[in-house]
């Protein structure tokens, strides 16, 4: 007769626009081991569904480890989620969507969904942090603007489930915008999708940049990379670019040190990751020059060192949280 393994394990799931990343976590919350795949959320709900799925499946086959033996998953997904359906993921597609009861179905275990940044921002401050701050924001700069808030040691989501959307808040009314956001706010002005719709402007009006022979005139399929490349070569488009970006995160980030203040500002995702050395002294000099004096005393601006493996360590901390309740 087989001998029945207990639950043991946790997995942590981001679901991104261009991936979906597994995590696969002890009960100590130690991560044993990741997948990840493209999220193809071209092919539509469904598939990124089936896609979901199949990726907590194999992660566990690759380790050897059955269903029943995960005491619960975590999903950080795009968009504002209340009570386990999620609303306004454009980047994947999704509106009004059961996810929690969907994927409940078919995997037969529990499972608990947040907003990926909130995750994100959750993550950080219990796995990097190891909990210690009462207060702390998080900023993530990727294809879009995203990010998190910490309250009195705990994740807070705001009393309609949306708090953390820092992207839409609006900097410069007379600003550039983007798709599905407003003008003028931090996710058209400070995220990579800004900093595309940025040198497209000036290459139409006859600036010239390093990366038109590259990329084309038409500057499809950007990456941090390209940046990251360009202004090693001291591109003087991008350059102004990201310095211009910088400093509307720096404002960006004045105006949650002033709403919150907050012992830790923790930034990343993409564009950061990729850019720190050119971005975080501008951001810090700028969000220093936006408060007011001696407001910034002791609080840290810093990046975060988790990378990709954010989201999910901030989703098995949320699977573990919510099987205790």
């Amino acid at each position: 007769m087989a001998v029945k393994r207990p639950a043991q394990f946790y997995v942590g799931v981001d679901v991104g626009g261009t991936k979906i990343l597994a995590g696969l976590f002890s009960s100590s919350l130690c991560l044993s081991g990741t997948l990840k795949i493209k999220t193809k959320a071209r092919l539509g709900k469904q598939a990124v569904i089936e896609r979901l799925e199949q990726v907590i499946r194999d992660l566990l086959s690759k380790h050897n480890v059955r269903l029943k033996q995960v005491y619960s998953v975590g999903l950080g997904v795009p968009g504002v989620v209340t009570k386990g359906r999620v609303f306004n993921a454009y980047n994947i597609g999704w509106d009004d969507v059961p996810i929690k009861t969907l994927l409940q179905r078919k995997l037969r275990t529990p499972v608990y969904v947040e907003n990926d940044c909130n995750l994100f921002t959750l993550g950080i401050h219990r796995v990097e942090l190891k909990s210690k701050p009462q207060t702390m924001v998080g900023c993530f700069l990727g294809t879009g603007f995203g990010g998190g808030v910490i309250i009195n040691g705990r994740l807070y989501t705001g009393y309609n489930n949306a708090a953390g959307e820092f992207g839409q808040m609006a900097i410069d009314k007379d600003g550039i915008k983007t798709a599905h956001s407003f003008r003028g706010s931090l996710e058209s002005l400070a995220s990579r999708t800004g900093i595309v719709r940025r040198l497209r402007r000036a290459v139409l009006e006859g600036e010239t940049t390093l990366l038109t022979g590259v990329l084309g005139s038409q500057l499809k399929g950007i990456r941090s990379r390209h940046l990251r490349m360009a202004l090693t070569k001291k591109d003087p488009l991008v350059k102004r670019v990201i310095r211009n970006v910088s400093e509307d995160c720096g404002v960006g980030v004045a105006g949650l040190i002033s709403a919150f203040g907050p012992e830790y500002v923790v930034l990343g995702g993409g564009v950061v990751e990729a850019l720190e050395k050119t971005m975080m002294p501008i951001i810090r000099k700028t969000a220093e020059a936006h408060v007011l004096p001696g407001t910034l005393k002791g609080i840290k601006i810093v990046t975060s060192q988790l990378g990709d493996d954010g989201g999910i360590c901030g989703a098995a901390v949320w699977a573990r949280d919510n099987l205790k309740q």
